[in-house]
């Protein structure tokens, strides 16, 4: 169970296919499926020196409980919203007291 308070649930989409024409293409064939977890979306306004007008960049953060089966590149289900994410990286800070739930930083695709 994540520390986190869980706003959904995920299915973890991994595998990939061969489309008709020999290119490779990924499947939405759930993993797993159910897993707690605490689902945000964020805005920032980002400036370059070269061009300093302000962009809004949009990015999701999950976490979910230690241990989830989750990698890089795996492609994350919000069962809630059925939104598809790409996950980015998956990090967890060092805590000697308490297992801390893992980070999914995530880009959405759908």
């Amino acid at each position: 169970m994540p520390i986190a308070i869980a706003t959904t649930t995920l299915a973890v989409l991994r595998g990939t296919t061969t489309d008709a024409w020999g290119d490779e293409a990924d499947t939405d064939t759930p993993k797993y499926t159910g897993i707690p977890a605490a689902l945000t979306e964020q805005t920032r306004r980002v400036t370059t020196r070269d061009d300093p007008t302000p962009r809004i960049v949009r990015y999701a953060v999950a976490r979910v409980a230690a241990g989830t089966d989750v990698t890089d590149q795996d492609r994350i289900k919000d069962e809630r919203t059925g939104a598809i994410y790409t996950v980015d990286a998956v990090s967890s800070m060092a805590n000697p007291a308490v297992t801390p739930d893992l980070r999914l930083d995530l880009r959405r695709t759908t």
